[in-house]
């Protein structure tokens, strides 16, 4: 099983902006928001995946995530109804070659912008940069299934 280990956090202020080397557009929709097997449809320019994840353990959780074309991703999403949010998602390095992923949700949720750090072992050390606000790992109104839940 493929793990995914990942810290979230809410951000104080826009100066991350400053320090990122990428931008992406992101749209995603939810097959099923179940805890126990989260289905994410997720169209990112010209790629597309579809994700598996299981329920949260703190910090930690089983994923699995497939490339899949856009357009099946795209005829899945109108196909089952379910509202897609939007976000841009500004890549910022961090040490040790890990990067944050900042979302900044554009739908549902204006203005809220939330940080996270995939990371390789749940005990690694990371260092907190300026911008970065109160840690809301674990909290289910900061998944994404439960924002796009809003959608609906």
């Amino acid at each position: 099983m493929a793990t995914e280990i990942e810290r979230k956090f809410l951000v104080n202020d826009r100066s991350f902006a400053d320090c990122a080397t990428e931008r992406l557009d992101i749209r995603q929709a939810y097959l099923s928001s179940d805890p126990d097997a989260t289905v994410r449809l997720r169209v990112c320019g010209e790629k597309a995946w579809l994700t598996v994840k299981s329920r949260n353990y703190g910090s930690e959780r089983g994923e699995w995530e497939y490339p899949i074309p856009v357009a099946d991703a795209m005829e899945m999403i109108q196909s089952s109804g379910r509202p897609c949010l939007h976000k841009t998602r500004h890549i910022v390095p961090a040490a040790d070659g890990l990067r944050w992923e900042v979302d900044e949700f554009h739908h549902p949720c204006p203005g809220l912008v939330v940080a996270e750090i995939e990371l390789p072992a749940a005990d690694t050390a990371i260092t907190y940069p300026a911008w970065l606000g109160r840690e809301v790992t674990g909290d289910p109104k900061y998944y994404n299934s439960v924002i796009a839940s809003q959608l609906g």
